[in-house]
């Protein structure tokens, strides 16, 4: 089979996921998923959990929480402006119908892939999880509901969400490892400062 036929057929997926998402009545849910879409704004979560990280969380959470926000930092850099470019997939065309208003959040002006709520909120758990691994399962399970909640409230495919969870995944564990390369750095000039 061809790259090209392989990569229709799984848009045809990506599409008809989406459609059933859309079309599955929800009125339980919709209210919930739209708030913490919205809370996820520019990554005001994310960092709000780092603040409290940072004042509650001893001295290993202020490293967590110091790498968790550079990793949103980066992340955000790298996937809203080469990768969303790059990308130029056209946001989903939500149903009309005035029972899914109540689900939808506002549509954004950027393009759709990847998913840059779903990016930040990986990159966050990857780093954060690196120092402190107890956090990771509620940070990852966090991030995996703010992904979905791009699907359910019509502003993204669930390719988009994937895509937007693994690239955010890699830049999360490549963050960590640059903290703890520099954190080591430093520790070895302080030591040499002493002697």
């Amino acid at each position: 089979m061809r790259p090209v036929g392989v990569l229709r057929e799984l848009e045809r997926v990506d599409l008809a996921v989406y459609r059933a998402v859309e079309r599955t009545h929800t009125p339980a849910l919709d209210a919930p998923l739209r708030q913490i879409s919205r809370l996820a704004n520019h990554a005001k979560l994310w960092l709000a959990i780092a603040a409290l990280l940072f004042m509650f969380g001893g001295r290993s959470g202020r490293r967590a929480a110091l790498t968790g926000a550079a990793a949103v930092g980066v992340n955000s850099f790298i996937v809203n402006v080469p990768l969303k470019f790059m990308g130029r997939r056209e946001r989903p065309a939500r149903s009309t119908d005035d029972d899914l208003e109540e689900r939808h959040v506002r549509m954004p002006t950027s393009t759709s892939f990847p998913s840059g709520h779903s990016a930040s909120g990986f990159a966050f758990a990857q780093a954060v999880a690196a120092i402190r691994p107890e956090l990771g399962p509620p940070l990852r399970g966090l991030a995996a509901v703010v992904a979905y909640s791009r699907v359910h409230t019509g502003v993204h495919y669930p390719g988009d969400v994937l895509a937007g969870s693994l690239i955010g995944m890699a830049i999360g564990e490549g963050t960590a490892r640059a903290s703890r390369r520099l954190s080591r750095k430093l520790t070895a000039q302080a030591g040499q400062q002493r002697s």
